[in-house]
């Protein structure tokens, strides 16, 4: 299949794939951890082989201690969703976008498919790219990206709008499969995956992103109250 679109280095992309035939791809909770974990180490010019390591017991927080060397990508936000995933992000290196990803779900499928013993593809075709040039597109998707969990206990909410914020934001705060938590300000491991040095700094605080996260649930809110 081929993609319209060319990466650049220095350039903004949201990236996104999902299981074939619309297949979940996130089974249970280790599934996630082994794609996280795979986010971090697949971005690197060396070769990933977690084998041995995880043969020694390696935990998640030791996993994500190891030397990756030069790094291929800068990743601004990301989530996983059971049947998709979504990043955003910039190449470092010329090829550098292509080489993460291949190793990523190549990586992941070899996982799930010895895990679940089947065989074939994992997912639909090659990754989807799109080129962000616009800056107030490249905010936005920060809110598209991390608001994505909400899909899980209210499908329609972008439409219909939020039917309980209060409890819209404690899911979003108990999910761990995205970089929300790394924005909101939460002490975790999983932040080493992101690298937002070069991202515009549109959330100086962690109030900043809160107050923006907010406005995107409430405008959605408000909508929904002047269709009544």
């Amino acid at each position: 299949m081929s993609r319209n679109v060319e990466f650049s280095v220095g350039e903004f992309y949201h990236v996104y794939n999902r299981g074939a035939d619309k297949r979940t791809i996130f089974n249970k909770a280790n599934d996630y951890y082994r794609f996280l974990i795979l986010l971090y180490l697949c971005n690197s010019d060396l070769k990933v082989d977690l084998g041995d390591y995880l043969r020694q017991g390696q935990t998640l927080s030791d996993l994500l201690d190891l030397e990756r060397n030069n790094t291929l990508v800068e990743i601004g936000a990301y989530c996983l969703m059971p049947d998709h995933f979504h990043i955003l992000i910039s190449e470092k290196s010329e090829g550098g976008i292509s080489l993460f990803m291949q190793k990523l779900t190549t990586a992941y499928t070899m996982y799930f498919n010895r895990k679940y013993k089947r065989n074939g593809a994992l997912f639909q075709g090659r990754f989807k790219g799109n080129h962000i040039e616009k800056d107030n597109y490249l905010k936005y998707l920060f809110a598209y990206i991390e608001l994505n969990p909400i899909k899980l206990i209210e499908k329609n909410w972008k439409e219909l709008g939020i039917k309980d914020l209060l409890k819209a934001k404690k899911f979003l705060l108990d999910y761990k499969f995205s970089s929300f938590l790394d924005h909101y300000g939460l002490s975790r491991k999983e932040k080493i995956i992101l690298d937002t040095k070069n991202f515009p700094q549109y959330f100086e605080t962690h109030r900043k992103f809160e107050d923006f996260l907010d406005d995107w649930l409430n405008f959605k809110e408000l909508k929904n109250s002047d269709k009544s």
